[in-house]
Formats: C-alpha cells, structure tokens, sequence
C-alpha cells in the first residue's frame, strides 16, 4: 500500500484545520458539485436503487469507477473553492494522493467482503 509523505500529511491536516470546526458548508459545496456532476447519484441516497441489491451496485466495476471520479473530482472542487488561494498545486497533490489510498482500501474491502459472501 502506497504511504502518504511526512509533507503529505503536513499539508492534508493544516488544510483541513483550516476549513475551521463548522464542516457542512464545505459539505454542502462538495455534494452539491458531486450532484451537478452526476444528477443520477442523487438516488444513492434513497433507501432503495435500481440495482437488484446494494451489493450489486457496489460490486460492480463500472460504477465504482464513476462515482471514484466524481466524488475525487468534488473533493477537489470543495477544498479549492473554501480554501481560495491557500490551495496549491502540492495541496492539490497530497489531497489526491490521500484519496487514493482510501480508494484503494475501500476497494481491496469490497473485493474480500464479496469474496466472504461467496464461501
């Protein structure tokens, strides 16, 4: 698994200290940029989708791919519109580089919990 530099982590916490106690403004920003990217997202967030089940959608190749564009992408929008000119090119990248390990987590978990329903 890829690390993060000391620099890396330097950056990622001031910035996000900087975004101050009160989150959701910045949350509203980034979903509402998620949603603009992406309209259908907005039935993730119903109880029920248009996939046979959650695992289906979950599992499958595709929409994992898109929804880790959008959401990377609306990540990225949300820190630099609340951050301004505080956002540079190697926040840029240590923010990227972060995600992406999560991303790779979340997928090496969603690959071992199929594999679990599958015994």
């Amino acid at each position: 698994m890829e690390k993060l530099s000391g620099k890396d982590k330097e950056l990622i916490r001031g910035s996000w200290e900087s975004l101050g106690k009160n989150k959701i403004p910045h949350g509203v920003i980034m979903f509402s940029r998620l949603f603009e990217l992406d309209p259908t997202l907005l039935t993730l967030f119903h109880y029920t989708t248009n996939c046979g089940s959650t695992q289906d959608c979950l599992s499958n190749p595709e929409f994992l791919e898109h929804v880790t564009k959008v959401v990377g992408e609306s990540l990225l929008y949300m820190l630099q519109c609340s951050l301004g000119q505080a956002y540079t090119a190697p926040l840029r990248q240590a923010w990227l580089n972060m995600y992406s390990i999560v991303v790779a987590a979340m997928s090496r978990g969603w690959a071992e919990d199929g594999e679990d329903e599958a015994d």
